[in-house]
């Protein structure tokens, strides 16, 4: 079995979809107006986290002047900055923003990976590129041998994790449905959680609040808490 460390090598040296790739590296290259400064990463981009955690957090993908640029997933925008408040106030991060690698921010009993690695034009990446990712988030999952919650931010990473389960032998009764703050038990005893997704889009427009981002990861306290 892949260590995590071995995984994350891989994610980042990955060149598979030449169309995420040539748009990271021109985002890299042309920057936004407020990091002109910065050095992006630009490259692929790893999970982060406690390699003994018991929940997995599964977003979308690296935002274009998030994640491309910082080198971490869910890191150095509002998206960031909302999804760590909401698993600091649940005890999962020892801090409550999410700014850059350097900032001291750790997680407790968690790991956050992302279902594409690349950041995509317009945030939608295509079908063939989200399945040529889907071997690096079943290599995680598998060194992560105490998940037992995933929490599935938006309905793209909703499916990818019910995927997920259904490819280490877990099943469910019932097929889950997507639903904010819907719960499905595979017969393991896996928890899938369903959340929208801490986009701008969603924050924005109350779609999402805070409070119903926390009362999820409330939630996935609740059921790691359940013997």
């Amino acid at each position: 079995m892949e260590s995590l460390e071995e995984i994350a090598r891989r994610v980042v040296s990955c060149t598979r979809c030449q169309r995420l790739r040539s748009y990271c590296l021109r985002v890299a290259e042309e920057k936004k107006a407020a990091h002109r400064v910065e050095t992006y990463w630009g490259r692929p981009v790893p999970g982060f986290g406690d390699p003994r955690a018991r929940l997995l957090v599964v977003g979308l993908a690296p935002a274009a002047h998030g994640a491309n640029r910082t080198g971490r997933v869910f890191t150095g925008d509002g998206s960031g900055d909302f999804l760590m408040r909401a698993m600091h106030g649940a005890g999962f991060a020892n801090i409550p923003t999410s700014r850059s690698p350097g900032d001291g921010l750790e997680l407790y009993d968690a790991y956050i990976a992302a279902t594409v690695r690349c950041a995509p034009p317009d945030n939608k990446p295509a079908r063939d590129e989200i399945g040529a990712c889907r071997e690096y988030l079943e290599a995680e999952f598998r060194a992560l041998a105490g998940v037992r919650v995933i929490v599935a931010l938006g309905r793209v990473a909703f499916e990818q994790s019910r995927l997920l389960i259904a490819s280490s032998g877990a099943r469910f009764a019932e097929p889950p449905l997507f639903a904010h703050l819907a719960v499905a038990f595979a017969h393991t005893g896996l928890a899938l959680l369903a959340s929208y997704h801490p986009s701008r889009q969603n924050t924005n427009t109350g779609k999402l609040t805070a409070a119903m981002l926390a009362e999820v990861f409330l939630e996935a306290r609740r059921i790691l808490d359940t013997p």
